[in-house]
């Protein structure tokens, strides 16, 4: 079912390729995920006394990117929210409940770019809507270019790390985790091989 659902989206994405081809100059890039050069990794203080760290294992998207306008660029990520590991199995089961993320409700979670800014030295700043237990909210993400150039198979990549902060009760997620756990980092790690 959920496999079938983020296929759905995927496709849908791929249909309205407006989303990811502002220009005719600007590439597009499909996430690899298939070689897991990709990840989704979050982490939050446990009691304020050491750091919980997890990811998310299945995810899909594309990004468009133009070297001589930037400014066009735009992403576009579905999350299978069921995929959420924090290597505990009984953690896992609750984090997928309606305590955290809801994921019977809530199977996909997105994010979906407005706009991106670079600002020199490598870093970027993008900001977009990021859809999480069925609730929308802005986000900025702080970015850095890692790299571009051909790979040994013939085709071409791109990749960026973007890191981000946010609110749980922002995401209607309440439980109570002690006040030095209301936040979560989350970090995006995206290679991209162009289409």
């Amino acid at each position: 079912m959920i496999k079938h659902l983020l296929t759905s989206f995927i496709s849908t994405a791929l249909f309205a390729c407006v989303l990811f081809v502002p220009t005719a100059l600007a590439d597009k890039y499909q996430i690899d995920t298939e070689g897991s050069h990709a990840s989704i990794q979050f982490r939050v203080q446990h009691l304020g006394y050491s750091w919980l760290v997890g990811r998310f294992n299945t995810f899909d998207g594309q990004f468009s990117y133009d070297e001589a306008k930037p400014e066009a660029s735009k992403v576009k990520v579905m999350i299978d929210t069921s995929s959420v590991d924090s290597n505990h199995a009984e953690r896992d089961k609750h984090l997928r409940s309606e305590d955290f993320l809801n994921v019977e409700a809530f199977p996909v979670a997105t994010f979906e770019s407005e706009s991106f800014e670079e600002l020199g030295d490598g870093k970027a700043s993008m900001k977009g809507q990021l859809t999480l237990n069925g609730v929308t909210q802005p986000v900025t993400i702080d970015v850095k270019h890692i790299g571009a150039g051909d790979d040994p198979w013939g085709g071409y990549r791109r990749g960026f790390v973007g890191t981000t902060t946010i609110a749980l009760k922002d995401y209607g997620i309440e439980t109570d985790l002690g006040p030095a756990s209301t936040q979560v980092e989350l970090e995006f790690n995206v290679e991209g091989i162009r289409l």
